[in-house]
């Protein structure tokens, strides 16, 4: 069973909605025969600022045109939500940067299996260490800590490695409809937007499984031209 999540690094319910997948993923007994890949998308491909000062309070503000009032309650509600799954949020100190690169190191360590563990990182640096995911050296740092050669990683990130990939999932992503982030495809059947809640996943695992191994039971044995099974 295979499951596609698309989302992008500045998202706090990316971050959210993976918590609660996982959470509903330990609950199931068949986890281990679920197969999970990540897939690039970004909320602002258009962003520039690469430098590492500018808060997401200021970019909210200037360009999503949001007071500050407003903000700091969707600060808050994104705190509360992030208690329920054990992530500490400190949003408010967030830095705005093109997550780009990010999204290229996440598909270079999904070459040694550990894009999970990427996506799991990338978000902490950027929501609760409140580094500056454009920046190479903290990548590098990143792809040190998942056990990555450092050289290779700055190889990808100085050069268009993974350029192709990260602008294909972007492209898929449109092409099947999706406008906002995260989302999940199970099986190529079954969607769900947002960060749904933990029992909620659980149901539709459930399902999508059981779909998968009443279609895998009602293939019985058979002749073909080249002979019987």
């Amino acid at each position: 069973m295979k499951v596609q999540i698309w989302s992008d690094i500045m998202c706090p319910f990316c971050y959210i909605g993976k918590g609660n997948f996982e959470a509903a993923l330990e609950k199931l007994p068949f986890k281990d025969e679920v197969e999970v890949e990540w897939k690039s998308y970004q909320l602002d491909p258009d962003l520039s600022e690469t430098s590492g000062s500018k808060t997401i309070n200021e970019y909210l503000a200037e360009r999503k045109r949001m007071p500050i009032e407003q903000i700091e309650q969707m600060q808050q509600r994104i705190k509360d939500m992030g208690k329920q799954v054990g992530i500490g949020f400190n949003i408010e100190n967030a830095i705005v940067a093109n997550t780009f690169p990010a999204h290229k190191l996440i598909h270079f360590a999904a070459k040694s299996n550990k894009a999970n563990e990427a996506e799991e990182l990338l978000f902490h640096a950027y929501f609760i260490d409140g580094k500056n995911v454009a920046d190479h050296d903290v990548l590098v740092n990143i792809a040190e800590e998942l056990g990555l050669d450092s050289d290779q990683a700055q190889y990808v990130l100085n050069s268009d490695s993974f350029d192709y990939e990260v602008k294909q999932d972007i492209l898929e992503a449109r092409n099947i409809g999706v406008t906002g982030v995260p989302f999940f495809l199970l099986n190529d059947k079954y969607t769900l937007s947002g960060a749904q809640p933990v029992d909620l996943f659980v149901d539709a695992l459930t399902q999508t499984y059981n779909e998968t191994n009443v279609n895998k039971s009602a293939e019985g044995e058979s002749c073909t031209i080249d002979g019987c099974e």
